[in-house]
């Protein structure tokens, strides 16, 4: 049975430690896996817990935090969807050991913190340009839910593609002895990528934000023609999409976010497959770029990316799919 728990003593308490303190009824001596999340739940944050579920011996931790330092003025915080009692059942059912639901006090005992983590350049690109301050406040509170929950090994998804190279980059850089897994993004049958805030769309925004997997999927089609050609093919679709306010449309490393203006720079296909009749996976796993999108339809804002390999040959007849 998953165990709620909601301040700092209470996890503590839980025994869920590095040092291998047992909790009643689990194994000792197992990886802690924390799969750190904002709540509202859904069949992509399935996807992150199966992966923590599939470590032999894991002793699998959910944080469930709304976090008020990765929002800026005038962002969608108060009416970011709060579901723990839903959230609870999905963790429950997908064999979660321990839930941590914290408050913004237990988080931050002292108000807003007076010591922030610096993304560095990486985190002042995309994202880091159209919302000042968010990587730093994502950082930040992953940086202290690594500290309390003292995982061996943390779970994200490429959905946010820049916001899992900076993890990675701040836990090597920092020494933080925590192993960061991405997990591929997971879409709905109709490619868009799964996120917390689909739910704000109406059943016409949601038709008109198809034009983001759209977009991406046939810059995809185009590596093997470059970057230029990659970022024309995205582009038209979008210019075609009324509704959709692009913020971004970038092709760039997957690790340094730096723009990718040459190609081709990589030695084999980037692993693709087409939407058919469930949710399939895509991400910037094994690519040599990353074709990244952020938009708003309506007053949503999403984002999105797909790996895009600049090959000479093209990848197969199913690269326009991934």
């Amino acid at each position: 049975m998953t165990e709620l728990v909601r301040t700092r003593d209470e996890l503590a308490k839980a025994g869920l430690a590095k040092a291998g303190l047992a909790k009643a009824g689990l194994a000792t001596g197992g990886p802690v896996v924390l799969v750190p999340t904002m709540g509202a739940l859904h069949d992509g944050h399935r996807t992150l817990l199966r992966t923590a579920r599939a470590v032999p011996g894991a002793q699998v931790v959910v944080s469930v935090f709304v976090n008020p330092l990765q929002f800026g003025p005038g962002e969608d915080l108060d009416r970011y969807p709060r579901t723990l009692e839903a959230d609870l059942a999905i963790c429950e059912a997908e064999g979660a050991d321990l839930v941590f639901a914290p408050s913004a006090a237990q988080m931050y005992p002292g108000g807003k913190p007076r010591v922030t983590v610096d993304p560095g350049p990486a985190g002042a690109v995309l994202e880091g340009e159209f919302r000042p301050g968010f990587f730093s406040g994502v950082l930040t509170v992953v940086l202290k839910l690594f500290v309390l929950v003292r995982p061996d090994i943390a779970v994200f998804g490429e959905k946010d593609a820049q916001q899992l190279a900076l993890v990675k980059a701040m836990a090597a850089d920092l020494d933080l002895g925590v192993s960061v897994t991405g997990v591929p993004t997971v879409r709905d049958q109709d490619g868009l990528a799964m996120s917390s805030r689909n739910r704000y769309l109406s059943a016409a925004e949601r038709t008109t934000a198809l034009a983001l997997s759209r977009a991406l999927r046939a810059g995809v089609a185009a590596g093997a023609d470059g970057p230029a050609a990659v970022l024309a093919a995205a582009g038209s679709v979008l210019a075609a999409a009324p509704g959709v306010s692009v913020d971004y449309l970038a092709l760039v490393d997957p690790v340094t976010f730096e723009p990718v203006t040459s190609g081709p720079v990589t030695s084999g296909p980037v692993t693709s497959g087409p939407v058919t009749s469930g949710p399939v996976t895509s991400g910037p796993a094994a690519a040599a770029a990353v074709l990244a999108i952020a938009a708003k339809v309506g007053s949503t804002r999403l984002i999105d990316n797909m790996a895009v390999s600049l090959l000479a040959t093209r990848g197969g007849p199913d690269a326009a799919d991934s």
